[in-house]
């Protein structure tokens, strides 16, 4: 059995004021923790992304394991149908998920796929506990709650059966069970589960907060850097932002300052933000001598972007010279001030390699750094 499931996050966000999808939430943006949960799922197969197509570019980039990342349509049934088309035509099962509901749980998502081989579509709900009332032209009237369900996503269907389903369809429906309604269906409602709320105005971002506070949110990134010394004399020796007069610069496109890229690369490992060599290859002119605390100042920005900030930071240089630790409250303030974190967050030791292999022999010097991060308060 094969199961496809689609997350859509093309949605305008009108109700919440903004592109919800991208809302920061406990670390990274809103549509990663439900393209996260269901890509874990043991039984899902593949998930695709369906997105503003202004925003195409950038999806992407940000999702690189996704089966495929496509541009929405004007509406929800136009995304979905764009989403469908883009699973695999020998899958089984086809999930549709909001963007917009961040915790779908690995038992709903169970449910969802077994109700929908049963019955060709299910969806998760939950019965309304809640006195109802209706108010049309200024009346209020009571309505009887029994048998009335919230549904949430993700919604699951034999694909076939969703493929014939949005043919038949005329204009769009409230939601994808409708469609299947339509061709004369009778959809399964599984029970669903309160955490799976769906984030639709601002307040319901902070109730998000709350709960994806109540999970482990810390990360831990390592990097690692290597650079031989240059045989150019004008080359200055340049290691955390401090220079290092008359020792032998090293060798690189930019200043070469292996201590930064180190730390840069390990504040984008913790994030899952590619690497340094990605946001800034040494193909690209613009680099050429660049100062290293142009690299490490954007990735604080991409990781403040995406909901994290800086909690620490420890460094381990390799070098048989020059002596380090005597500027290593330079190094540290540098680091600390590029980062916005106390110096007492940055820690930086350096020692030799005894000598042994390249390094020991004086041609270069290498550079382990580990960073630990959290997300922002109240992201």
């Amino acid at each position: 059995m094969k199961v496809a499931a689609v997350v859509l996050a093309a949605g305008s966000g009108t109700r919440f004021g903004g592109d919800k999808a991208r809302a920061p939430l406990a670390g990274k943006p809103l549509w990663r923790w439900s393209f996260d949960a269901l890509a874990r799922h043991p039984r899902v197969d593949e998930v695709g992304l369906v997105v503003p197509a202004a925003a195409l570019g950038d999806y992407r980039r940000e999702a690189p394991e996704a089966s495929f990342v496509v541009a929405g349509g004007t509406d929800r049934t136009a995304s979905a149908k764009i989403g469908l088309d883009h699973t695999p035509p020998d899958c089984d099962v086809v999930l549709l998920h909001d963007a917009a509901r961040p915790f779908p749980s690995e038992a709903v998502v169970d449910r969802v796929i077994d109700a929908a081989l049963r019955s060709g579509a299910a969806a998760p709900g939950l019965p309304v506990t809640d006195t109802v009332k209706s108010l049309r032209d200024g009346a209020v009237r009571t309505v009887e709650r029994e048998g009335l369900w919230t549904v949430q996503t993700p919604q699951g269907f034999r694909r076939g059966l969703l493929v014939r389903a949005y043919e038949a369809l005329q204009g769009s429906a409230t939601d994808d069970l409708a469609a299947a309604e339509a061709l004369g269906c009778k959809p399964e409602i599984v029970p669903g589960n309160a955490d799976n709320l769906k984030v639709t105005r601002p307040e319901d971002l902070e109730i998000a907060r709350r709960l994806a506070r109540s999970q482990p949110a810390i990360r831990t990134g390592l990097g690692y850097d290597v650079h031989r010394f240059s045989n150019d004399p004008d080359r200055c020796l340049v290691l955390g932002g401090v220079r290092f007069e008359g020792s032998p610069g090293l060798d690189g496109h930019s200043d070469a300052d292996a201590l930064m890229h180190a730390v840069t690369d390990a504040l984008l490992g913790a994030a899952s933000l590619g690497d340094i060599g990605q946001h800034f290859p040494n193909t690209d002119p613009r680099w050429r001598a660049e100062p290293s605390e142009t690299f490490l100042a954007r990735a604080r920005e991409l990781l403040k972007d995406s909901g994290w900030s800086v909690w620490n930071i420890d460094v381990a240089l390799v070098a048989e010279s020059p002596k380090v630790m005597p500027r290593s409250a330079e190094i540290r303030a540098n680091l600390a001030r590029i980062l916005g974190i106390p110096a007492d967050r940055v820690g930086l030791k350096a020692t030799t390699n005894e000598r042994l292999g390249a390094i020991g022999r004086g041609e270069g010097i290498a550079c382990f750094a580990v960073a630990t991060i959290g997300p922002i308060h109240g992201g």
